[in-house]
């Protein structure tokens, strides 16, 4: 002890006795107030370990944030292990004749350093690479919670730019986690978001099951005037409930889907949980092949992905 605070300690210890004394009182009143986990629960870095990361988790009226990711890191950082996992390759594993071929390299699926998670595609060809579609020569990324989070309903968003540019196929989405037991369809698909690089004003929203699977049932809306979504960053979100689906752009709803409402011959399956998914497609049966105009590297930049449940 210092010289002057061993002079003072006579004088002080009246007035820090009942302090000190407090103390284990105060720490059983904290954790009656936050659980058994208390500082447990939390990581490294402050956030929630398996949580909601960077933003308040009393979320909007209404809701509770339960897991996000708002991609805050140095550029060229891989995106949270944590959270998200890759898929990797070219068709036909995807189903659609896409042309573009999924890495896991930070060229391809990295933070930019500026709050954001970027998936590049570039026009390259990469020693290994093979394809049943397309010249084999773009790279791109797709990224999944599958094995990390899976949700049963609530509400899910990403504030999203996507990138312009015929050919481009930007996805925020949903599958049904129990893939593995059971084959698409029957497990589920929640389409969040999907816009077309030939569409650029039109945001599509859509939920495939058995019987409505190649062919989903749609929604979509329109900037226009002839804006496009590629020019600025847009909130994509779905409230996913019991029985019934609603879209929204920039909190606008837009289009919603119910499950006594989808007609005969055709099965509601999204009723159970559902991983995320992000990624960037280049050609395919929809979007179509890109052109001379379609430029690269081509990005879809996401700011955050968050999940609610209802408060």
């Amino acid at each position: 002890m210092r010289p002057f605070l061993r002079a003072l300690a006579p004088a002080l210890g009246p007035v820090l006795g009942p302090v000190l004394s407090a103390v284990p009182a105060v720490l059983v009143l904290l954790l009656a107030a936050f659980g058994p986990q208390g500082a447990a629960a939390f990581g490294p870095q402050g956030a929630a370990a398996s949580g909601p990361q960077g933003a308040a988790a009393s979320g909007p009226g209404g809701w509770r944030l339960v897991w996000a990711d708002e991609f805050t890191g140095p550029a060229h950082r891989r995106p949270d292990a944590a959270r998200w996992v890759y898929d990797r390759g070219g068709e036909p594993q995807w189903g659609n004749h896409e042309w573009q071929y999924y890495t896991d390299r930070p060229a391809n699926v990295s933070l930019d350093g500026q709050g954001n998670l970027a998936i590049t595609a570039r026009h390259e060809r990469l020693p290994g690479m093979h394809c049943a579609s397309g010249p084999c020569d773009i790279t791109s990324g797709r990224i999944t919670t599958k094995g990390r989070f899976a949700r049963t309903y609530g509400r899910f968003e990403a504030r999203i730019k996507v990138p312009g540019g015929k050919g481009t196929w930007p996805a925020f989405w949903m599958m049904g986690a129990d893939i593995d037991r059971v084959r698409w369809p029957g497990n589920g698909e929640i389409d969040v978001m999907e816009v077309l690089g030939r569409e650029p004003g039109t945001a599509h929203g859509s939920v495939h099951g058995p019987g409505y699977a190649a062919q989903g049932v749609e929604r979509h809306t329109d900037l226009g005037r002839g804006r496009s979504l590629a020019d600025d960053f847009h909130v994509y979100r779905v409230d996913w409930e019991r029985g019934r689906i609603t879209w929204y752009l920039d909190g606008r709803p837009y289009g919603s889907v119910r499950a006594d409402r989808l007609g005969r011959g055709r099965k509601w399956v999204s009723d159970h949980p559902h991983y995320l998914l992000l990624n960037l497609a280049v050609g395919g049966d929809w979007p179509g092949p890109p052109d001379r105009t379609t430029r690269f590297p081509a990005r879809l930049l996401v700011d955050y992905v968050r999940v609610y449940a209802p408060a």
